[in-house]
């Protein structure tokens, strides 16, 4: 394996490390704020419906965390393609 190999197998370790690591916080409050809008919707439509159609401020926050996760869902893919190449490269 050559140097280039071995230094983008390292950078490409380090960007999925990097890019799972930012994921991680986003992902947990994704999943807590999904699961509120779910019980809300369900708590409405037992209640007769949504009295209100606008946005709320949890499904702004989710489409927030939506946009956090996609980036670094980029830098852990750049990663991978980088742990890819490093692993070709003879």
């Amino acid at each position: 394996m050559t140097a280039t190999g071995i230094a983008l197998l390292a950078a490409g370790l380090v960007l999925v490390a990097v890019g799972i690591g930012r994921a991680r916080g986003p992902w947990s409050r994704y999943q807590a704020l999904k699961t509120r809008e779910d019980n809300i919707a369900r708590y409405e439509a037992w209640r007769g419906g949504l009295r209100d159609t606008g946005p709320t401020g949890a499904s702004v926050a989710i489409e927030m965390l939506r946009g956090q996760l996609r980036i670094d869902a980029a830098i852990a893919g750049l990663g991978v393609v980088l742990v890819i190449a490093g692993l070709v490269i003879r």
